[in-house]
């Protein structure tokens, strides 16, 4: 019956309906075999890019706000008379102003330390501390600018905390010798105010510990232990890829640049030059990774960021005497391990009359001052081990393996175990046998913040003989004479013409238009009007603020990208730094 229907159909109907059925038993197939459209496949991504759109827009304006607060509050602090940024209560026992050889320095005692580490919790029978902050461009303050900090842990401890402040303009004619004068009489001070105490212990942070160590040779029986954080005694000491510092005095032709800028500003040295110096060492961090930290965490760093900023942007001044002096004796001279320094008439620094105990804090990932600088003067005063038992001397040394120059004495996480480790066991110190040891701190648990019986700490005997960091006497010692003869040269032919030339308003015009100044200064809106719309957006944009989450491609696509300008940057210093070396020894090898 079938094929007689069929047959009655027409060949070219009977093709078409052939076509037909198989056509759509493919589509049927296809249709069971095919997966549903799934629109939230493309509207994922979209939403992510939106997300990071939002999330990238307000950080933007929060980042420019914080620039702009930070310009604010160095206005601000410089208007103020840029007093030391502690973050404790303090008074004023001794200005060394008033003294009969004046010096721009002041004795600080902490009086109050707020509710999380009262002050009553001192012990006047503790032994006092002095914490005497670097003068290497920037103000006073960073070893307490935060709770968790030296003044906080040795507050903590129970120990009467005084902190060595300076002033941001030098006195008239101030010297090397009226500093250190000043010193000497803010520890016979403290020492007078607790008699029934060991004598002070002295902490020395980055410059300041050369002047420890100065102190610690001309004042025996007045000071105890001396630390010495991050501290060069040994400037002529380093090697490639660590410390290109050491090299810009032989770059610069010596010390006649130092006297040129002192001349500039009408005798006196502005300190951002130095800390324009710290920031060109790590191109990658200040070009590029701080600014790109705050960005990126900006709801977690503002406040971390600005309180940092308080301190790093403000800059002091040093006499032309004193900073000369600095430089020609210790920087470019290292007369200080060579028992070569004369502070004034009649008196040289000879380490060996050192007696306190010495221990020095240093980092193999400090490219200021790393252990090179730190420890290789010891071989230098003593030539063994013998001839430092023989002295009665005891120096002990702590090594950090990756914390950077600043983390020795800012640190909260070192402030809280290293530091909190060297006053507990300060009486064990003193206890050692004449000679040479490493600390070392053992912590099972690695918190910070164990308890004294969680962790241990042992001293084990080192042998003189084998601190041997290299060094490059030869070359430095040519860089010595050319410097010199440059600073004779530039003193005797140069100096006069510029002195006539400078007054003391260009003075303050250079002073106010140096570049880490104005870098600064543009972001606030007192001198920048557009400025206070970014102040308008930034309330808005905390408002509404919509973080992105961390998976999101476009944020990760965005820290990738940073990684690769860091390292692009990082690329260039190594390139700049051993371009740096192959052209000093090429000069003075």
């Amino acid at each position: 019956m079938k094929t007689a229907v069929a047959e009655t159909i027409p060949m070219d109907q009977r093709t078409t309906s052939s076509r037909s059925d198989k056509q759509a038993a493919v589509a049927a197939t296809q249709e069971q075999h095919a997966e549903p459209f799934d629109s939230t496949r493309l509207a994922q991504p979209l939403m992510a890019a939106w997300q990071y759109q939002i999330d990238c827009w307000q950080r933007s304006v929060l980042f420019l706000d914080t620039l702009r607060e930070r310009a604010n509050d160095m206005l601000e602090h410089e208007r103020a008379g840029m007093p030391p940024p502690l973050n404790f209560e303090y008074e004023t026992i001794l200005d060394a102003r008033t003294f009969e050889r004046p010096a721009n320095y002041a004795l600080l005692q902490i009086t109050a330390a707020g509710e999380d580490c009262a002050a009553d919790c001192v012990s006047e029978s503790a032994r006092p501390v002095i914490i005497i902050d670097p003068r290497a461009g920037h103000g006073p303050g960073i070893g307490g600018y935060k709770r968790d900090s030296e003044v906080g842990i040795a507050l903590h401890e129970g120990h009467p905390v005084y902190v060595v402040s300076f002033f941001p303009e030098p006195c008239p004619g101030q010297s090397l010798a009226d500093v250190l004068h000043a010193l000497r009489r803010f520890v016979e001070e403290v020492g007078k105010r607790h008699p029934q105490t060991p004598p002070p212990t002295l902490y020395g942070n980055c410059q300041a510990g050369w002047a420890v160590a100065l102190l610690s040779a001309d004042c025996e029986g007045l000071a105890g232990p001396a630390v010495l954080n991050g501290s060069p005694l040994s400037y002529w000491s380093g090697e490639a890829d660590v410390n290109p510092m050491r090299l810009a005095g032989g770059l610069a032709g010596g010390a006649w640049l130092t006297h040129f800028l002192a001349d500039l500003g009408d005798g006196r040295f502005d300190g951002a030059w130095l800390a324009q110096n710290f920031e060109n060492l790590n191109p990658a961090n200040t070009l590029w990774n701080k600014n790109y930290q705050l960005f990126a965490n900006i709801d977690e760093e503002r406040e971390r960021f600005l309180a940092f900023e308080r301190w790093w942007t403000g800059f002091y001044e040093f006499s032309r005497e004193e900073i000369t002096a600095i430089v020609e004796n210790l920087f470019i001279g290292n007369k200080l391990e060579q028992g070569e320094m004369r502070v004034c008439d009649g008196c040289h620094v000879d380490l060996r009359r050192m007696r306190n105990p010495l221990l020095i804090f240093a980092s193999s990932g400090d490219n200021i001052t790393p252990p090179h600088q730190a420890l290789n003067w010891i071989p230098a005063v003593y030539k063994d081990t013998a001839a430092l038992n023989k002295a009665g001397q005891r120096i002990v040394y702590l090594l950090n393996p990756h914390v950077g120059h600043l983390g020795i004495f800012v640190s909260a996480k070192v402030a809280r175990f290293e530091h909190r480790a060297i006053l507990e066991n300060l009486n064990d110190l003193e206890g050692l046998a004449p000679g040479l040891y490493e600390m070392k701190i053992v912590n099972p648990t690695g918190d910070p913040d164990c308890r004294r019986d969680q962790y241990s700490v042992e001293f084990e005997q080192r042998r003189v003989e084998d601190i041997r960091y290299e060094s490059s006497p030869e070359a430095f010692g040519k860089v010595r004479k050319i410097s010199e003869f440059n600073t004779d040269m530039y003193q005797a032919y140069v100096s006069p013409w510029v002195r006539a030339l400078v007054t003391p308003w260009s003075a303050n015009l250079l002073k106010q238009l140096h570049p880490m100044r104005t870098s600064r200064y543009l972001y606030s809106e007192r001198i920048n009007p557009w400025m206070a719309g970014v102040a308008a957006l930034a309330r808005f944009a905390r408002q509404s603020r919509q973080p992105t989450t961390a998976d999101n491609p476009f944020t990760q696509l965005e820290r990738t990208t940073s990684e690769q300008i860091a390292g692009s940057l990082d690329a260039f210093r190594q390139i700049r730094d051993g371009a740096y070396e192959f052209l000093f020894h090429q000069l003075y090898g």
